[in-house]
């Protein structure tokens, strides 16, 4: 062929390979805005929820329905649109330009209540409906309590799409179980009674004091068992991996493979999601978790289940920072199920959730809890100072005599409190807390100033002892700090483990040996440990905080549960005041009755949970202004501001702390019982006002504040 027949074919070859493109593709507006396209036959209208967490966005916008993407626009999908455009930017009848985000499909509507031009979808990033509506509900309510934006929650309920995941099937589900045999819940006298009614379909509410022990996973996996027997489903949130894997390995043994999910952290994005999934399809009935599972969208959910609430773990450090208990309780009351709260200690929450009246005490009586508990023996400052083994080498000689003889069975625990709690003040004689006598906020003397209020800033120059009369304070840490070396130098013969932050043990063998551990690290020993020592307990009962006894008794109660009973020899050490009351709760084991006693004080003094508080945190001039521009409801009781001690730059930081370098204040808003979906509003609007406003410094909000002083 010549190459003037070539020149003359090179036209006709264009056109035709640009006639195939066009038959094979319609081509799409490029950006998508879809101008000119026709819109959806049926409902064209799609109600969308957009991935920003400004509050004064916090509202669904529309958006209009190319016919491409009728099918695939389904409710709960996620899509990509365009947000931002002004008004003035329309062409062929649609709003164009603005900036491509995230979003979830919430509603297809016949018509829009916005009467100007709707800007187009711009895409459905994929057809997996991943919103449904009791989600959408939780997460309103939940947005509402905490005085944050939907966005935010749900970026903390809906995980991160993994299209892997995505296109692979999830299993089919399986017929429901055989009510499980009561097993150790026979300990409890109303145990058997729950099991019943959960297998029965029932939705009974408890509040569950465990005793100690390995069982209390065993025990939850009875409880998820007879709920599935019900043909309900089940979901548990625990505070930890470790605490996860206890009970995806009872669940696994009391319900075979494939009827649960593990939803953690360390399974990573594509294999979490694929759970996730397996759950939203309803190919499995029963979810255990982290934090971030309070969300988990179980069908037909029949029992709601949280282990160890007082657990910081469970408070959520992203805006806007709900506490895994309250999220779940919102779930038992808007899906009528059944709740279980189970701890080896006891909140004043917990103690506030059976007064009122809205759960049941479940737990052991007496005989059973002395069967259950190792012995309990104290040292306090005045032995102390008698001891002459522990001036020289800073361990008391019961503790000395504890560890060998229980060397000689097992290993032993040792738990030593983390560096850096504060010291709070308290009354030199009879260590009774100081307190401000106008809001009964902790007294504090930073850099050994005159005495102040933590929480109003009153200044107290003439405080004395509302107890004993005395004048004299202390700050509330006394005895010395042990270490792993100092006991290993101690005990030469015999292997010495650490657990802490840096490397976490989830189990250590039932041989002799010394395992020293920071609490919340303690590892379990197969066969319980022979005895512990807690030490230090001054660290732990002086942080600057109002649940200061109530988490050192958790503290402890966590440590002792994993020794083993005091028929079998197990024996505990605590070196703190023994007169103090969670020390004598301890020596009792009888949480519940510190939490109830705590739950009264804290009425008479009008302290959470009784009421409702909010933190506002900022520059002082932005609280300032802040504070007096929010229509707080007309009981609010606005306490402070005070300063916050300066973080110093490159120095550690905690949730919630000022920018380095940077004197920020802090003020406490406090309501009675029944002001506190009023106050979260009043604040929620005002921060959305300021937001909308543009400028000014930043103001941060806290509802329920878990750290108050």
């Amino acid at each position: 062929m010549s190459s003037e027949n070539e020149k003359s074919d090179e036209p006709e070859q264009l056109a035709l390979i640009r006639e195939t493109v066009r038959k094979a593709k319609v081509p799409r507006a490029k950006p998508r805005t879809w101008r000119g396209a026709a819109l959806a036959k049926e409902l064209p209208v799609a109600r969308v929820v957009v991935n920003k967490g400004a509050l004064h966005l916090d509202q669904f916008f529309d958006y209009a329905v190319p016919e491409e993407l009728d099918e695939a626009a389904r409710p709960g999908v996620r899509v990509r649109v365009r947000f931002g455009a002004g008004a003035h930017q329309v062409r062929g009848g649609r709003r164009e330009g603005g900036r491509l985000i995230d979003g979830f499909l919430v509603e297809r509507r016949a018509e829009s209540d916005y009467s100007g031009p709707l800007a187009a979808l711009a895409d459905v990033v994929s057809p997996e409906p991943v919103l449904g509506p009791e989600l959408l509900g939780l997460a309103r309510a939940v947005a509402d309590r905490y005085a944050g934006s939907l966005a935010d929650v749900l970026q903390l309920a809906v995980p991160p799409r993994n299209a892997s995941a995505e296109r692979r099937p999830s299993p089919a589900p399986l017929p429901p179980p055989g009510a499980p045999e009561p097993g150790s819940w026979t300990r409890y006298e109303r145990g058997p009674a729950f099991l019943d009614s959960l297998a029965r379909g029932g939705a009974p509410r408890a509040v569950w004091n465990a005793l100690p022990g390995p069982y209390w996973a065993q025990e939850i996996a009875r409880a998820v068992a007879a709920t599935l027997a019900s043909g309900r489903g089940a979901l548990v949130v625990v505070p930890d991996g470790r605490a996860a894997g206890r009970v995806d390995a009872a669940l696994t043994e009391v319900l075979g493979e494939g009827r649960h999910a593990v939803l953690t952290a360390e399974a990573g994005p594509e294999k979490r999601y694929a759970q996730w999934l397996a759950v939203r399809r309803g190919g499995a009935r029963a979810v255990v978790g982290t934090r971030a599972a309070m969300f988990a969208p179980v069908r037909d959910l029949g029992l709601a289940v949280i282990w160890d609430d007082g657990d910081g773990s469970h408070s959520e450090p992203h805006a806007p920072q709900p506490h895994a208990r309250e999220v779940l309780l919102l779930r038992a009351a808007h899906d009528r199920c059944a709740f279980l709260l189970g701890s080896t200690s006891c909140t004043v929450e917990a103690a506030q959730l059976v007064e009122s009246g809205w759960a049941q005490a479940l737990g052991a009586g007496r005989e059973q809890v002395r069967k259950a508990a190792p012995l309990i023996r104290t040292v306090g400052d005045g032995e102390l100072a008698r001891d002459e083994a522990a001036r020289a080498a800073r361990l008391p000689s019961l503790a000395w005599q504890t560890v060998r003889e229980g060397l000689k069975t097992g290993p032993v625990l040792v738990q030593v409190p983390r560096r850096g709690y504060v010291p709070r003040l308290a009354c030199e004689r009879c260590r009774t807390p100081a307190r401000c006598r106008h809001c009964a906020g902790p007294l504090e003397a930073p850099e050994q100033q005159e005495l102040r209020c933590g929480w109003c800033g009153r200044g107290a120059p003439d405080w004395h002892c509302v107890e004993c009369g005395s004048t004299r304070l202390r700050a509330q840490v006394v005895g010395a700090r042990r270490t792993a070396e100092e006991l290993g130098r101690a005990f030469p013969a015999v292997p010495v483990r650490t657990s802490g932050r840096d490397h976490v043990l989830d189990s250590v063998p039932g041989r002799p040996a010394l395992v020293v551990s920071t609490p919340g690290a303690e590892p379990v020993a197969e066969g319980g440990y022979a005895a512990a020592l807690l030490l230090d307990g001054w660290a732990m009962l002086g942080r600057p905080d109002l649940r200061a006894g109530e988490e050192a008794l958790r503290r402890w109660i966590d440590a002792a549960s994993l020794v083993r009973g005091q028929a079998e020899g197990g024996a505990v050490v605590v070196v703190a005041e023994p007169t103090l009351r969670p020390v004598q709760a301890l020596v009792r084991w009888d949480p519940v009755g510190h939490a109830q006693r705590e739950l009264a004080e804290r009425a008479e003094l009008g302290f959470p949970p009784v009421s409702r508080m909010a933190a506002v945190t900022g520059p002082p001039e932005a609280v300032e202004g802040f504070l007096a521009a929010a229509g707080l409801p007309a009981d609010a009781e606005v306490l402070g501001p005070v300063p916050l001690p300066v973080v110093r730059p490159g120095g550690p930081r905690r949730p919630g702390d000022p920018p380095p370098g940077e004197l920020w204040d802090r003020a406490l808003v406090r309501v009675p019982p029944g002001s506190g979906a009023a106050l979260a509003s009043s604040l929620k609007q005002a921060r959305a006002a300021r937001t909308a406003r543009g400028g000014g410094e930043p103001v941060r909000i806290r509802v329920d504040p878990p750290d108050i002083g």
